[in-house]
């Protein structure tokens, strides 16, 4: 399943090295600042698509493409963990000019 979510970037996390074949980069987007409840929301890169969010800086508006993942772990004790991911796949600068694309990928 396909989502969007529009905001202003407000942080850009490093590449995390997870294995020799999965990498990540984490970055957060706030949907309006001036509210009195913003929503900030995490997003991941996956693999060769860390360095696409190079092309951006905090405070831009973006628009950002995601797919929903979800998945269960269980623990030692037989506990039942479950993990969600907004796996972003595309993100799109809004308000400028020229628009700088990433989306594809």
């Amino acid at each position: 399943m396909s989502y969007e979510f529009t905001g202003q970037l407000k942080r850009i996390g490093q590449t995390q090295i997870v294995s020799d074949r999965f990498s990540k980069r984490e970055f957060t987007v706030i949907d309006n600042p001036a509210t009195e409840y913003p929503q900030i929301v995490q997003f991941e890169l996956h693999k060769d698509k860390c360095d696409t969010i190079d092309y951006f800086k905090t405070g831009d508006v973006v628009k950002v493409s995601f797919n929903l993942k979800g998945r269960e772990w269980t623990n030692k004790e037989g506990e039942i963990k479950t993990f969600n991911t907004l796996q972003c796949w595309a993100i799109v600068k809004l308000g400028a000019e020229k628009k700088k694309e990433s989306s594809d990928f």
